[in-house]
């Protein structure tokens, strides 16, 4: 069996996670227990990280992974989706690319129309937060709250992100709670989930931690 070549893409926006290793950790994580569990042998040929936005499309590490996994042969690989990219439109024009394959870790069994369905997905549901951002701030204002510094603007964010959470685990909720009214395990409850390629709020696979934090989170 032919060695499979990867060329690795990891990307956090600021330069303090850069610094810090917050996230980049995390994204290597997944992308070595994606490898360890490939059949056969593998490589990595390159190793690229950007410190930017991914609203942005035209990384320096981005450009330079797709053309050395173009030249080479070898698989792009990334730990979550909006690690290469927040664009749909990027996205869906590199699956049509015949000249490079990509694969997403926490994602390891998605094919290329599901990628481009979370994508899209993901994309919307950034817009949603962008929206209700928006709208507790009107509602602050119109109560007569001074919307000068970043204590308002962070507060009206904060709601969003638990608006969101709180939404992701309404989604699943149903089904956890009918598993654990008849006594199964968080962590059959997660395999489950992840056989139905159901994704966490993150993108990422179910644990059984995963499960009882979404089923606390409900109850609470």
């Amino acid at each position: 069996m032919a060695v499979q070549k990867f060329v690795t893409l990891t990307r956090v926006s600021t330069k303090k996670q850069g610094r810090s290793g917050l996230g980049l950790e995390a994204q290597e994580n997944y992308i070595n227990a994606y490898l360890e569990n490939l059949h056969g042998e593998y490589e990595v040929i390159g190793q690229f990280t950007d410190i930017e936005s991914g609203k942005n499309s035209n990384r320096t590490g981005l450009n330079e992974a797709i053309e050395l996994a173009k030249d080479t042969g070898a698989i792009l690989l990334v730990a979550k989706l909006d690690r290469l990219s927040r664009s749909v439109k990027f996205i869906a024009e590199l699956i049509e690319d015949k000249s490079i394959k990509f694969r997403v870790a926490s994602m390891p069994d998605a094919d290329e129309f599901q990628l481009h369905i979370y994508a899209a997905l993901a994309q919307q549901e950034r817009k949603f937060i962008s929206e209700r951002v928006t709208a507790s701030l009107a509602a602050a204002k119109a109560r007569g709250v001074k919307l000068g510094g970043r204590r308002p603007n962070a507060e009206a964010r904060h709601q969003a992100v638990r608006q969101k959470a709180d939404d992701n685990a309404r989604r699943v909720y149903d089904v956890i709670k009918s598993f654990r009214d008849t006594g199964t395990p968080y962590s059959k409850i997660a395999t489950h989930l992840n056989n139905l390629r159901v994704p966490t709020a993150t993108g990422g696979k179910w644990y059984d931690s995963t499960v009882r934090r979404y089923n606390l989170r409900m109850n609470a």
